[in-house]
């Protein structure tokens, strides 16, 4: 059964925020909050008719306005022209203290909460299917980089078996040469010695 809706207010950077949802914490993960607001006193439950109207038209939307200003909730808002003075975070500020809760007195109407929450619901499943999307996404960019990594990194495996094997190689034919020098020598010292001996034999 799909829960009922409340509008929720803050401010957050340069925008005033409103969304319709089933609860507080869905609220602060959709506007991504990393604290909660609510108990610093920084976001609300909101009575006002033309808040609430708008978020529940379009439920599970952030919905934003230049903050500070009474302008109309849109998803796309322009940024503040009056940033001089004050800051953003003041007016999210304000509603700490005494809160008056001030109803509005229209009439409830449960279609129109079914809808929306059903609406909300719908954005949600929505939101969660494009998460889902990206995170397969990701998935296939890092399944494809790390394809690349194992095939460059058998191709340098690769690389340097045969630079071993080469090297042995040579190593090898470098061993044999040396122990024809070092036989070479052997036979040359005895071949010298026995004409050196012949030679002063000549002479004497």
């Amino acid at each position: 059964m799909a829960r009922k809706l409340k509008t929720y207010q803050t401010s957050l950077g340069f925008f005033d925020l409103a969304i319709a949802a089933p609860s507080m914490k869905a609220a602060l993960e959709a506007w991504g909050a990393d604290s909660n607001l609510f108990h610093q006193g920084a976001a609300k439950e909101s009575d006002d008719p033309a808040v609430i109207a708008a978020t529940v038209a379009k439920p599970g939307v952030v919905l934003r306005r230049p903050v500070g200003t009474d302008r109309a909730f849109s998803e796309h808002a322009e940024l503040p022209t009056n940033l001089g003075g004050g800051g953003p975070t003041r007016t999210a500020r304000k509603s700490k203290g005494p809160k008056e809760k001030k109803r509005s007195s229209r009439p409830v109407d449960k279609s129109a909460e079914r809808k929306a929450a059903l609406a909300y619901e719908r954005e949600q499943r929505r939101r969660e299917a494009e998460r889902a999307k990206e995170e397969a996404a990701r998935q296939k960019q890092r399944e494809r980089r790390q394809q690349a990594v194992d095939k460059a990194q058998a191709a340098l495996d690769k690389a340097e078996q045969e630079h071993a094997k080469r090297a042995a190689t040579i190593q090898a034919e470098v061993e044999a040469l040396e122990k024809k020098s070092q036989t070479e020598d052997a036979r040359w010292d005895k071949e010298k010695e026995r004409l050196e001996a012949a030679l002063r034999r000549a002479r004497s």
